[in-house]
């Protein structure tokens, strides 16, 4: 019998992730305000953006020393507060400079975020004993299209970036420090995490797993409507269908993807979600036409949707740590965030953007070939664990 605490536990953890991707939409429907605000050309905003990525890596791998030493409830609580306030602070940065190091923080407050309420997410997975980790990084998604939608509406009727960030800031504290209260009593570790941690082993190979599907997924963001608009001598408003077919399929595939680790298991459902995944890069590299090609991008979406929270879960399942193995998994796998963009440029530079995207497509197929290594987060493991 699960006590009716596991349950309030489970949409609180839920909440939470919809607060983070709420304030990760709201920042980035603000950004072209700031960087008008700030007079920052196109080299200077791309090299503010990436401060909160290099924030975000440089603090996951200490975020499991928090979570064991003070519970998954307080730091997951701790964690977001701060995510939140730094929202509110971004906008208000006097130069560049001072940008780029609230960027910073901010990132290193909402990669600690992650890690934490990825970690909730595990322990309320072990205690219903079935999978729930691609719901939650579905609301999660849900949560960005939120805050990107309120983020542009106050655009439109001409709210400054920082009154609109305060309050959604302000009101995205209250959520999550209030859901905060009904998640899981997790006690601090009875054996100490390590200060820092890098993956190996098991979660180094999990970890590898999730890099190829990050990649994919910052692929598919950046170079999608890129590849309709060049490669396939489209104008702007139909290469932005690429990304909006990639970006809805990615959030679908999320939500429903507990339904089918549930009951195919995840080695299953992650084996044919990467069959899917392949067809779609196939259909985008063989150039057959514009239609087909964004059909080819919304079947990549729906192939990596469910592959880094099972990662997140498999990794959760495995030793004393579930954050500090999860922070293992995440710091690979963001980690290719960084580079997917950098990379799919240079090869298309040397060669062309479809090789980009049959390099894109093989990393699938090595995740389809490699899902028996998320057995950990199918559903009688989890019954087991729990």
């Amino acid at each position: 019998m699960i006590a009716p605490a596991v349950y309030r536990a489970r949409w609180a953890v839920a909440v939470i992730f919809a607060v983070h991707g709420a304030s990760t939409g709201t920042f980035a429907a603000r950004i072209p305000w700031i960087a008008d605000h700030l007079h920052l050309g196109a080299g200077q905003l791309g090299l503010a953006l990436i401060m909160p990525a290099l924030g975000a890596l440089s603090a996951m791998p200490f975020t499991g020393r928090v979570v064991g030493r003070f519970g998954g409830k307080t730091a997951t609580r701790l964690f977001i507060a701060l995510w939140s306030i730094a929202l509110i602070a971004i906008p208000l940065a006097p130069n560049r400079w001072a940008f780029m190091v609230v960027l910073l923080l901010a990132g290193a407050a909402a990669g600690t975020g992650d890690m934490a309420m990825n970690a909730e997410g595990v322990a309320v997975e072990k205690v219903l004993g079935r999978s729930i980790m691609s719901g939650l990084h579905g609301m999660w998604s849900v949560g960005g299209l939120i805050g990107a939608g309120i983020g542009a509406s106050a655009a439109y009727l001409g709210i400054g970036a920082p009154a609109n960030l305060a309050v959604m800031g302000t009101v995205l504290l209250v959520i999550g420090v209030t859901a905060g209260h009904w998640l899981l009593e997790t006690e601090p570790s009875a054996t100490e995490a390590p200060r820092f941690s890098l993956p190996r082993g098991p979660v180094l190979i999990i970890g590898l797993i999730g890099f190829c599907a990050v990649f994919a997924e910052g692929a598919c963001a950046d170079w999608a409507a890129v590849y309709l608009r060049r490669v396939m001598q489209q104008g702007e408003a139909v290469a932005a269908v690429a990304y909006a077919t990639f970006a809805f399929s990615m959030a679908a595939g999320r939500l429903c993807g507990d339904f089918l680790v549930n009951r195919y298991g995840a080695v299953r459902t992650v084996r044919f979600a990467g069959v899917i995944g392949v067809l779609g890069g196939m259909l985008v590299v063989t150039k057959v036409s514009p239609a087909v090609a964004a059909l080819g991008f919304g079947l990549i979406g729906l192939g990596v949707a469910v592959v880094v929270p099972l990662a997140f879960s498999a990794a959760g399942h495995i030793g004393d740590h579930p954050a500090t193995a999860i922070a293992g998994v995440a710091t690979i796998s963001y980690g290719s965030g960084l580079a997917a963009p950098g990379l799919m440029g240079g090869i298309a530079q040397a060669t062309s953007l479809p090789i980009s995207f049959a390099l894109v497509t093989i990393l699938i197929g090595v995740i389809a070939l490699s899902a028996g290594r998320l057995s950990a987060a199918t559903p009688e493991s989890l019954a087991v664990s729990s």
